[in-house]
């Protein structure tokens, strides 16, 4: 899907951008290549710069919004510029190569090429005279790196299920997060800890070197007690000999871990753990702390976690998951000043 349009902020018979990403989904802390077309417009124009952007849709809390007053909102997290200046002709075409880093931290949207309901976005941004308008706004689908795909195969194994996946501003207190918001995919338990734990959360957090596991379970309190939260934080090497021979084994440890144990944080290490307890640090904006169910939708609209030995099988995604990301698109395509429920786009 690309959406391409007049640069409104040009005027008419300004120029006109559409860029088309390469085929297949990217990876955290991989590359992002292909290539920007341009037509000029009725009268020669000197290009300041061509920049692109990727940018996410991140749940909000703010007054205005959906019930309990939360609602979405874009932000920007990576930014580069892919040509300098340079003078495009009336009616001219030319075609602009590109290959942008991703962060290590970027979102998982796909398992499997099933849709989690996660959407980011590459937005490109064509500065003429002065004037800069944001207008080539086009999907990017991101795909699970290998270690996060093995805890994800090996949580699908042991029987938990798929509730919904977003992304929350803020950071996690106590661990490395560089990205101004983090990815949360909401779990069912399976029998064997339902009644320890309503639900799981899992963030990724990865590295060049390794990958930072952080889980959550909303525990259930019991007659005499309340329910809480508690949190816990594993690291995995990405891949290689080094990794465990085990995941099942190893992630089935770790929930043992979350929902038994309460001590507090210590340091962590390759196939080490930080457990904490509580799971909510305000000085971070937190990790948890909301109700399930947001923009990722419950079982009936992500993608479902299923147990076997293909591990999480990609489900049946309903219709409205994929009309949604395209609508989402749709309306950021036309809104002409590049600034989205209250996020303004960084330079």
């Amino acid at each position: 899907m690309v959406f391409k349009r007049l640069l409104g902020s040009l005027g008419v018979g300004g120029p006109t951008v559409d860029t088309v990403l390469d085929p297949g989904a990217a990876r955290p802390g991989g590359t992002l290549s292909g290539r920007i077309h341009l037509v000029g417009g009725t009268a020669d124009h000197d290009v300041e710069h061509v920049a692109l952007e990727l940018v996410a849709r991140v749940e909000t809390e703010h007054e205005g919004g959906g019930p309990g007053g939360e609602g979405e909102g874009v932000l920007t997290f990576g930014r580069q510029v892919v040509a300098g200046a340079f003078r495009l002709a009336a009616g001219e075409e030319t075609s602009l190569p590109f290959t942008v880093a991703l962060p290590w931290e970027t979102p998982v949207t796909e398992l499997h090429g099933q849709p989690l309901g996660i959407v980011l976005g590459v937005r490109t941004e064509l500065a003429v005279a002065g004037a800069r308008d944001k207008g080539d706004l086009d999907p990017l689908s991101v795909a699970p790196l290998p270690a996060q795909e093995a805890v994800l195969e090996a949580l699908g194994q042991l029987g938990f299920g798929f509730r919904s996946a977003d992304l929350e501003p803020g950071r996690i207190g106590g661990t490395g997060q560089k990205l101004p918001f983090y990815q949360e995919i909401e779990l069912t338990p399976p029998p064997r800890y339902a009644h320890q734990a309503a639900e799981i959360e899992l963030t990724f957090l990865a590295v060049p070197d390794a990958l930072e596991v952080v889980l959550e379970a909303d525990k259930r309190g019991g007659p005499f007690s309340d329910g809480h939260d508690a949190l816990s934080r594993f690291t995995v090497p990405h891949e290689g000999p080094a990794g465990p021979q085990d995941w099942s084994a190893l992630v089935d440890g770790w929930i043992q871990e979350l929902v038994e144990h309460r001590a507090s944080y210590g340091s962590h290490a390759v196939y080490g753990h930080d457990s904490g307890y509580g799971g909510h640090d305000p000085g971070y904006g937190g990790h948890g702390g909301h109700e399930a169910g947001h923009s990722g939708g419950g079982t009936g609209t992500g993608a479902a976690l299923a147990a076997g030995a293909a591990g999480i099988a990609g489900g049946m995604v309903a219709a409205e998951v994929v009309d949604e990301v395209g609508d989402f698109f749709e309306d950021a395509a036309e809104d002409e000043d590049g600034e989205y429920d209250g996020y303004a786009a960084e330079d």
